[in-house]
């Protein structure tokens, strides 16, 4: 294979893991690179992660498989960037339930309706009302996020005249990708558990293998997605088996990452993490510009030469660098309030990337922070070399 063939099939993999369901409307260049090299793609990700590829005429859908179901940090974000809450999180799967049953166009009207009526079902009874434009921004959130997803297409109107109660939008439902939008190992229908967490892991549950060289190919492919979607993995994360394979093929498992992403392996006593040198496949940038971004850097700098703080001291420290910075961030940084909300937004992008940990009484450090620590400058008098 050619240098520029690996080239294209690098980038094929890389458009899907930053972005998971392709399509000709929005991706079309990258569909048509994964199209290209959908068999090598698919026997790389069937034997390195156990993750599912299927291309057709309009999608390319990576089924990714959550290396754990525990983590909260990259939520569905709102036009703003807010992330989305319990209530829009039920709207969404109501959302998508009556999309299932719509006909090949419908408008946001009557998309409403059949969501209210969903959850006033006895089964469910919902608490939601689209009374207020609080909860009808709820729904325009969801019907942005499925337009973003390419599930509908806006035929005509816009969202903000359904806010404002003077218009409706009348949208394609395209079925083929609504079609792919579910991932799991087996279908809903079959998951008999009662409670939410027992429901979710019954969902994602893989069979457990039962011959040594099974075990091995798990915990590979296990470790493998663990590395491809998390900022870092720490040992202290892992299982004793998990370290312990970790620990041994660790030089293999990421020169195959490398080799097949362009993802550079920084290893530390405490773990490893995949880099992506040209900074695409996050979600959480760091550092940023902006207010949000310069805070959460401070921190990052504050907290690497400590093993953690608490929250008032945290608060403190915002609060002094409003003032000192005020002139260069956005308005209203030095208002009562003001330091606590930075501070919560910061915290949520450094846990996010696994430099924190936010506990009850305070703020853990975790060993990758270190990176952020800034040394003091070295002063050399002049006309003398350095030793």
């Amino acid at each position: 294979m050619s240098d520029e063939d690996v080239s294209r099939r690098r980038a094929a993999l890389r458009a899907l893991l930053r972005r998971p369901l392709l399509t000709t409307e929005s991706d079309p260049e990258d569909v048509v690179l994964v199209r290209r090299h959908q068999v090598e793609l698919r026997d790389w990700l069937s034997r390195e992660t156990g993750w599912r590829l299927q291309v057709d005429a309009e999608t390319a859908r990576l089924f990714k498989t959550a290396p754990t179901l525990d983590d909260g940090t990259h939520p569905a974000r709102g036009k703003a960037g807010e992330p989305f809450g319990r209530r829009r999180y039920v709207v969404l799967c109501l959302a998508l339930a009556a999309l299932e049953r719509s006909d090949a166009q419908t408008t946001l009207g009557r998309l409403a309706e059949e969501v209210l009526n969903a959850a006033a079902e006895p089964g469910l009874a919902f608490p939601f009302t689209l009374d207020s434009r609080a909860e009808r921004s709820d729904l325009v959130a969801v019907v942005r996020l499925l337009l973003g997803w390419g599930v509908l297409r806006r035929v005509s109107g816009d969202e903000e005249s359904y806010l404002s109660t003077t218009g409706d939008v009348l949208y394609d439902v395209r079925r083929v990708v609504l079609a792919s939008l579910l991932t799991g190992v087996r279908g809903p229908s079959t998951v008999t558990a009662a409670g939410f967490e027992d429901r979710l892991a019954e969902l994602t549950d893989e069979p457990v293998p039962d011959t040594d060289d099974l075990r091995n190919r798990a915990l590979r492919r296990g470790l493998t997605r663990r590395l491809l979607e998390d900022p870092v993995v720490y040992y202290d994360d892992l299982d004793d088996a998990e370290r312990a394979y970790l620990t041994s093929q660790r030089v293999a498992i990421t020169r195959r990452i490398e080799e097949a992403t362009g993802l550079v392996a920084e290893v530390r006593a405490e773990g490893v993490a995949m880099v992506d040198p040209d900074d695409e496949l996050t979600d959480v940038r760091m550092p940023e510009q902006r207010t949000d971004g310069h805070v959460t850097l401070l921190i990052a700098e504050y907290l690497s030469g400590r093993a953690g703080a608490g929250r008032d001291e945290l608060v403190a420290f915002v609060r002094d660098a409003a003032v000192r910075h005020k002139s260069y961030w956005r308005k209203g940084v030095t208002e009562p309030g003001a330091a606590a909300e930075l501070l919560d937004i910061a915290l949520g992008k450094l846990t996010a990337l696994r430099l924190v940990e936010v506990l009850p009484d305070g703020v853990r450090a975790r060993p990758a922070i270190a990176r952020y620590a800034v040394e003091e400058p070295t002063i050399r008098e002049p006309g003398r070399a350095a030793e």
